[in-house]
């Protein structure tokens, strides 16, 4: 009976056979040591700047960009607010202020 080597794990991006001396693991899978790389940047990645979506690896940076949380102005400052007057919420005064109007009934 010949001699027949053990299959070895599969690097998660090039699919190439990944031995132990050359290994990264990330995301439950192994890594070769230049496949372990930012998707995005293509930036080298260590284990304390990896995040891992889907199979498929990212700096912090790039994660948050691609899979962080989305809307107008978020963690931009208050240069990019937008002045919304609240018609969606029945305001339909036009002039902004924040003193409060007397009369009014909560």
């Amino acid at each position: 009976m010949p001699f027949v080597a053990p299959e070895g794990p599969k690097c998660g991006k090039c699919g190439k056979s990944v031995y132990t001396a050359e290994e990264r693991v990330a995301g439950g899978a192994k890594w070769h040591k230049f496949c372990f790389k930012c998707d995005l940047c293509n930036k080298m990645l260590d284990s304390v700047n990896v995040a891992e979506h889907d199979g498929h690896l990212y700096c912090k940076v790039c994660y948050g960009r691609k899979h962080g949380p989305k809307g107008y102005g978020f963690g931009m400052g208050a240069g990019t607010l937008s002045m919304d007057m609240g018609a969606q919420f029945g305001n339909n005064s036009t002039a902004m202020s924040n003193v409060p109007q007397t009369g009014m009934q909560y």
